[in-house]
């Protein structure tokens, strides 16, 4: 039988092991994060949320490791596209670790160049925002990056819904529910 509570953890792997199942029973949007220049780099990306609307911040976590971690340091700079349900292959496209350096990733999907930054910005995505980067915050082997947002757009309304991570696997949303009404 599954506990119905918290169950008192304390060892720091099993604790580690734990976050990351309880985390992946979150659902969350999926995105690739994206920085300018010969060296640019994306990345698929699912930690990215709002911060604040005035003035319009955006985070995004990334691990200190990675290879977009150093080209946003350099370019100061970060595109982010928000993908639909039918852009499985450039999500996949852009966790795949064995792909090309620098901008020549790129050539692999239908982009474009933000006005503002020069990131580029994955063609038929959801919505695309480009941000200056104001500051990073220590999150343990994760950066924290909050980006200031200088332009922000959708895409067609009748795309497809978002695409979702869920437990491991890219799915797609659902169509909305009506919403209930108290009585």
């Amino acid at each position: 039988m599954r506990p119905t509570g918290p169950t008192g953890l304390t060892d720091p792997e099993e604790i580690a092991r734990s976050l990351r199942a309880v985390m992946g029973s979150f659902a969350t949007g999926v995105t690739v994060l994206t920085t300018p220049g010969p060296d640019g780099h994306g990345m698929t990306a699912n930690a990215v949320t709002s911060v604040s609307l005035d003035p319009p911040l955006v985070l995004a976590c990334v691990a200190r490791t990675s290879r977009i971690h150093a080209a946003i340091e350099r370019s100061g700079a970060l595109g982010v596209s928000v993908l639909g349900g039918d852009q499985v292959a450039a999500a996949h496209w852009f966790a795949d670790k064995g792909r090309p350096s620098g901008a020549r990733q790129f050539d692999a999907v239908d982009h474009a160049l933000g006005a503002h930054t020069a990131a580029p910005l994955i063609t038929g995505a959801l919505g695309w925002l480009e941000c200056r980067v104001v500051t990073t915050h220590d999150g343990g082997d994760h950066a924290i990056v909050v980006g200031e947002v200088l332009a922000a757009d959708t895409g067609a309304d009748d795309a497809d819904p978002a695409l979702l991570f869920h437990r491991g696997r890219f799915g797609r949303q659902d169509p909305p529910a009506p919403l209930l009404r108290a009585a």
